[in-house]
């Protein structure tokens, strides 16, 4: 008998879904397409939601991650983590309340990935830049390269202190001048560019091609 392929859960927000993305479907499902043409790699599940943040996803992964096991005692092997975004929103103003705390967000994280971690092998990805000369999104919400840029630092603080694997994206994208030409018309999805260069980021990931491998 065959031996059942892993599965690796991706899960997060619009970023995940591939919003932005008209010619590919986005990073996710370039990867996963990546992977079925390679032999025995493992079944990517693509679970994006547009608009979810850390409660929302923190409410949800579980029943998605245990609903996709395939066989009762078969559970997947792996989850890949992207969300934070839209937890660093500004409401109403640009220096509004926030979507949530930093602080509040931290501990949010931190207790989400010791959940997945007593599950299974869990791997996590940073934020991306956004165009502050776009806000507010929909009319109310302000997003600022300051808070992505504060909110992955204390996700990478939270993942080395977990031992969990991090791959930075907002440091790298926003220092490239080429960022601004990477992100659709609304100031924060990523366009068919950046979805590309997530893709390839991953692609390139050693821990995550590793474990593929495995």
């Amino acid at each position: 008998m065959d031996k059942l392929p892993k599965q690796l859960i991706v899960i997060g927000d619009s970023s995940v879904y591939g919003w932005g993305d008209a010619e590919e479907g986005g990073w996710c499902e370039r990867l996963k397409k990546d992977w079925l043409n390679q032999r025995n790699s493992p079944i990517i599940y693509q679970l994006g939601v547009r608009g979810d943040g850390i409660e929302k996803v923190a409410y949800r992964w579980e029943k998605e991650w245990s609903s996709r096991g395939e066989t009762r005692r078969n559970k997947p092997k792996g989850i890949l983590l992207n969300v934070g975004l839209n937890d660093t929103a500004r409401i109403g103003q640009i220096n509004g309340r926030p979507q949530i705390e930093i602080d509040g967000f931290e501990y949010g994280f931190e207790r989400l990935i010791n959940e997945m971690r007593s599950k299974t092998e869990v791997f996590v990805m940073g934020l991306s830049p956004v165009d502050e000369r776009k806000m507010p999104f929909g009319g109310c919400l302000w997003y600022s390269n300051e808070y992505c840029d504060a909110y992955e630092k204390r996700m990478e603080e939270v993942c080395i202190n977990q031992n969990v694997p991090f791959l930075s994206t907002f440091k790298e994208m926003n220092s490239d001048r080429r960022s601004i030409n990477w992100l659709s018309n609304d100031g924060i999805h990523l366009n068919s560019n950046g979805h590309l260069y997530i893709y390839q980021r991953l692609r390139s990931w050693e821990v995550l091609q590793k474990w593929r491998e495995d």
